[in-house]
């Protein structure tokens, strides 16, 4: 009995100790005698609150003008100690670029998939090329410049100039008025080479100096080339392929505009302003319907090495028109 009693007056003791625990924290929380909420009154709450604004208020001032000053201290165009070319930097490949982009909800993708006929489908398509190609355009700043100049192999930019790319150059249905294509079943991919200080490209000047994995229906136009104007002309040149044997049969025919590559008088990139990437566009007339197609692109020069894995010297995008 006496067992009992000690148990019993023990768990009462427990009891009480955790109601009292239980009363501390409400107390605690809010306090209806002293008005205290987490142990400040309202004013004290108002007041440690404004001074956390000013401090804060302060705070941001001071980086923004920290900030200000620093960038003030940045010349634009200067150009890095090591660069690309020659210049000691890791990066001595350059990488190539495709547009139109998959949708921000897939941007890791690569795949352009759009339904044919279908205006609200292709929006998104046409509209990403009609802003990639605003800057090219005759009417932009940016081609019209004090800068821009008009280019040949002859005839190469001078210091601080650039050469002019329009995108009225682009023809067939690789055009912003034929909306690219994608609602004429011959949609058009615009290619670009990544830009990379001072590297010039190490262009091919004989038939001898073509690369044996290089398509043979290129080979064929740099050798028609150099048979009827004596000579290759100096361009980073840019083949496009299924990747794989059914892609190559579903790929339909392909059409380069302007030309079937990228002139080498536009590099090196120097950071002039003004300065556009020349631009490659890919038509593919009659690619398969209802099949997707791994397409890869490439681009030929000397100096330009083709890694899969890092994504050198070529691009990878897939097409699949329902």
């Amino acid at each position: 009995m006496a067992a009992e009693e000690g148990s019993g007056s023990g768990g009462g003791a427990f009891m009480k100790r955790a109601s009292e625990r239980d009363d501390s924290f409400k107390t605690f929380v809010w306090n209806s005698e002293t008005k205290q909420f987490l142990g400040r009154t309202g004013a004290s709450w108002f007041k440690i609150g404004v001074f956390y604004i000013i401090f804060y208020i302060f705070l941001a001032g001071f980086f923004a003008v920290m900030m200000t000053v620093f960038y003030q201290t940045l010349d634009t165009s200067y150009l890095p100690k090591y660069t690309p070319g020659g210049g000691g930097s890791l990066l001595r490949n350059p990488a190539m670029g495709f547009r139109p982009l998959p949708r921000h909800e897939n941007v890791e993708s690569t795949l352009i998939w759009y339904k044919n006929g279908d205006n609200d489908d292709i929006k998104h398509w046409v509209e990403s090329l009609n802003k990639f190609i605003k800057p090219y355009e005759g009417t932009s700043e940016v081609t019209s410049g004090q800068h821009v100049t008009d280019c040949n192999e002859d005839k190469l930019p001078k210091e601080n100039e650039v050469c002019q790319f329009e995108d009225k150059w682009l023809k067939g249905k690789c055009q912003k008025a034929e909306k690219w294509g994608y609602d004429k079943e011959s949609p058009c991919i615009l290619l670009k080479l990544n830009k990379m200080i001072r590297w010039e490209p190490e262009v091919y000047t004989s038939n001898d100096e073509l690369p044996s994995n290089m398509p043979l229906s290129l080979q064929n136009i740099i050798k028609d080339y150099n048979s009827t104007e004596g000579k290759v002309p100096k361009m980073i040149w840019v083949s496009c392929e299924g990747e794989n044997p059914a892609d190559q049969e579903y790929i339909g025919p392909i059409t380069y505009y302007p030309w079937q590559g990228f002139p080498a008088y536009f590099f090196p990139y120097l950071n002039t302003p003004g300065y556009l990437p020349p631009i490659v566009a890919v038509e593919f007339q009659r690619p398969m319907s209802n099949v997707l197609i791994n397409i890869e692109c490439r681009a030929w020069a000397k100096n330009i090495v083709h890694d899969r894995q890092n994504r050198l010297g070529l691009v990878h995008f897939e097409l699949l028109k329902d």
